[in-house]
């Protein structure tokens, strides 16, 4: 399954970085798939890892914070894998084009 999520800690300012860099040396050291973007980090694995990384990661954060506010979007699809890149490709295919990613 591939998830996308984003978490901000609320009452912490406008810059994120630090917050998202906290984040994401967690993410890095799961050994899950993942590739960060501007608006949050894509992950792909199986179900109770994925949602146990977005839990270990909110929690984390929620550690120097009052408030966290956590948004997850999951597209499980049975028997896929490598679809982070996999989606992004196939668009490309259709369109004939390289885009930026």
């Amino acid at each position: 399954m591939v998830v996308n999520f984003s978490i901000v800690p609320i009452g912490k300012g406008n810059s994120l970085s630090t917050q998202v860099a906290e984040v994401l040396k967690i993410v890095s050291e799961s050994g899950i798939d993942y590739k960060l973007h501007a608006m949050g980090t894509i992950l792909e694995g199986d179900w109770d890892d994925v949602l146990g990384l977005v839990k270990k990661c909110h929690k984390k954060i929620l550690k120097d914070s009052d408030r966290v506010l956590t948004t997850i979007s999951i597209d499980d699809h049975k028997g896929r894998t490598g679809r982070i890149a996999g989606k992004v490709q196939s668009v490309k295919r259709k369109l004939g084009k390289e885009l930026k990613t």
